[in-house]
Order: C-alpha cells, then structure tokens, then sequence
C-alpha cells in the first residue's frame, strides 16, 4: 500500500501500544512518521519500527520545544505537515471520591490540554498540506460509556471528542480534516495500569466478539482517515472496538452486571426488581 507516499506527520506517545502500532502501519503505507515520545525510542518488547518511522524524545507537554522540533520537521517538507495523530494519552485508577486532584490534573493535562496545544502548533503547516491536512485524536470507549474508578479519564475523552467536533468546524475552511478513532480493549501498559482480572472479565463481556483487538486495526483506521479517501470526511469519531458501543451493557438497568446479581460499588441491591432473576437466567 501506498496511499501515504510522500506524506510526512506526527504520531503522539508512540513508543509502545496503540501508538507505536499506529505509527509502523502508516509509514508501510509510505509516509514518513515522527513518532514523539518521552523516551524517543521504542520501548523494551514492543518489536523493531517499520521503516521511514523516525523516533523523537520530546514532551508535548514543553511548548517551546515542540515549536522547535515542529520548525526542523515541516523545514524539510517545505514548510507543511500532512498529519497529526494525538495519541499520548494518561489515566489513573481510584474512586471518585478519593481522587487526588493532582492526578486529576495530570490526567487533563495530557489527554486535553496538550491535545489543543499540538493541535494549535501544528495548524499552520496542517492547512498547507496538498489534499487537506488531517488530525486524528485518540478518543476511547469512555467518552461513550461510564466506567467506574477512572471517572476523570472518561471526563477528558469526552472533553477530546467534543474538541474534535469543535475543530472540525472551526477549521473547514483552514483546509484540515479533525476526526477521531474511539478504540475499544486493546492490549496497552494503560490498559494494565486499571485492568486487575476481574476487571479484565468485566471488559471482555462488554463487547460481542469477547477479545481483545489487534493495535493495527487503529493503524489501519488512521491510515484511512489520513489518505485520499477520507478528504470529505470530518467531525466523525469511529469506533474500532470488537462491537462494544452495540452490544451495550446487555442488561435493563446499569446498576446489574451479572447473573450472580454482582452491584456496582455503592448500589442498593434493594434496588432490584423482581421480574430480573428471570431476565439474568436468559443471558447467554
């Protein structure tokens, strides 16, 4: 495949995981990659990058060190920048109310402010691109469905797809397509920072197909979404996710997860009407 050649552009935290994949499928389709994060290498175990992937240390939280690394970039390509993937991203497990406001701003930070601020950085060189500019945010499954004991996460992902909606229109005339991908479980050192094991089983029955996702199936869905196919497209966020959005939480009411009639933390399980044992009994 070569719907990329010759485009040049930034994937965000792409060391490991999502990123790191989503850099590998873009540069196979011929694009050459800069992939930013704070080691500026692969990390341990992930696997060797594709080739015309350039790994870069940089934090994308150090605005004047992005300005200069985006200044020696667009340089060497006539002064654009065809894409930009927004995929660092940082979550923090505990309860609401425990929830310690400086990670709560951590938390923020990276997954909102710093996507605005790459956002805005690079806008003068997206809108020279030839065939539209095009940025692609990393929303997830929680700016969609609730999840417990990582209530600010869910908060900036839904922050990230209203942004994104928001710069689409804004910026139409800028020549820039804004889209996001919403992916559903895939295997990630995130991931594993919330999921203990029956959290992990908890995940797995939310979707149809039961599994995990492949990390290039995202690759592949910003690879469409920065080619020649995807320039009337704009302000969409797509869900890769093995189905979960339409699968739903399977039961009437969220306060149920099982048939063992297990309760959210916190649920009154005098809540409970009588009709559900029947309703339980007829899930697959």
């Amino acid at each position: 495949m070569s719907e990329l050649q010759g485009k040049v552009g930034i994937v965000t935290g792409a060391s490991s995981g999502i990123g790191f994949q989503i850099a590998n499928v873009m540069a196979e389709a011929g694009a050459t990659v800069y992939a930013i994060s704070r080691t500026g290498a692969p990390k341990e175990g992930v696997g060797i990058s594709s080739e015309g992937v350039i790994h870069v240390k940089g934090d994308i939280g150090d605005t004047a060190a992005m300005e200069a690394l985006l200044k020696e970039i667009t340089e060497k390509n006539n002064g654009c920048l065809d894409f930009l993937v927004n995929n660092a991203g940082a979550t923090f497990k505990c309860r609401a109310e425990e929830f310690p406001m400086d990670k709560f701003d951590h938390v923020m930070n990276v997954n909102v402010k710093y996507v605005f601020e790459m956002s805005k950085l690079c806008f003068p060189y997206l809108k020279k691109s030839e065939g539209r500019g095009r940025i692609v945010n990393i929303t997830s499954m929680s700016a969609h469905l609730g999840f417990s004991e990582v209530v600010p996460y869910c908060t900036s992902k839904g922050a990230v797809l209203a942004m994104t909606r928001g710069l689409a229109v804004e910026w139409a005339g800028d020549n820039i397509c804004v889209n996001s991908i919403a992916p559903g479980w895939f295997k990630s050192k995130m991931l594993d920072q919330v999921a203990d094991p029956a959290r992990e089983q908890k995940i797995l029955g939310r979707m149809p197909f039961h599994a995990y996702g492949d990390t290039r199936d995202l690759g592949a869905m910003a690879r469409f979404l920065c080619g020649p196919d995807a320039s009337y497209i704009t302000g969409q966020d797509f869900a890769v996710d093995g189905g979960a959005l339409a699968f739903g939480t399977r039961l009437p009411c969220p306060v149920f997860l099982s048939k063992e009639s297990e309760c959210y933390p916190g649920a009154r399980p005098s809540l409970r009407p009588p009709h559900l044992d029947l309703f339980l009994t007829a899930l697959p």
